[in-house]
């Protein structure tokens, strides 16, 4: 009974990096669509929405029952609740990629303003936040998370400064406000990516160490 429960365990979090790992392709590929215009890859991201929310349901429903037939304890506990946590982030992840894909349709065909300021930079950073969260909770290797709060002040920084370049060009030419604002948009969606990590991370802390901390 208790190794058919733990092969059940690694079961269920092999389940959640698969989701992860699909949250991130799509907030990743939403950001090639927006950088390229291209309408295929955003037809691909909106057709990953259902398996994304699939994952998150079926996920969902293993991890409620693993509590209700093995009624597990201590660390057990706490990575079923971590698990239970994190699909919930990363339905998010991927939902805000979905938007991200689906503005750059609404931005066609208008070029981007100086390069898409400074939002390729700031989504690479998010997704090597996402990434490093996921790997700490695979390798439970928590010194991962350590530098977390400094890339999130980072991250909030290149919001502000993505802020203020865009309301420049908004300021300058009426013609640039569409763009300018769908930018901002992006920019808070990719915040909020961010911040979902950070909050995973804290999970996964808990899960490993017992010890609640957070990361702002």
């Amino acid at each position: 009974m208790v190794e058919k429960f733990y092969k059940e365990i690694d079961v269920l979090k092999d389940d959640v990096l698969k989701m992860g790992e699909l949250a991130m392709a799509m907030l990743e590929k939403s950001i090639e669509a927006l950088k390229n215009q291209d309408a295929e890859m955003v037809e691909w991201v909106n057709n990953q929405k259902n398996k994304l929310a699939d994952m998150d349901e079926k996920t969902e429903e293993k991890a409620l029952r693993l509590i209700a037939l093995y009624q597990p304890m201590a660390k057990d506990m706490r990575t079923i609740a971590c698990c239970l946590k994190m699909i919930t982030y990363l339905a998010r992840i991927g939902r805000y990629g979905k938007d991200i894909a689906n503005t750059s349709l609404e931005i066609k065909p208008k070029k981007h303003l100086a390069k898409l300021v400074s939002i390729p930079y700031m989504a690479n950073l998010v997704l090597g936040m996402i990434q490093d969260t996921l790997t700490a909770y695979k390798t439970e290797d928590i010194s991962l998370l350590s530098n977390l709060s400094e890339r999130d002040d980072d991250i909030d920084n290149l919001r502000y400064s993505i802020f203020r370049e865009c309301l420049t060009y908004m300021m300058e030419d009426s013609k640039k406000i569409r763009r300018g604002a769908h930018y901002l948009m992006i920019a808070r969606y990719l915040e909020r990516c961010g911040d979902h990590a950070c909050k995973m991370a804290e999970k996964i802390h808990y899960m490993l160490t017992g010890e609640r901390i957070e990361i702002k």
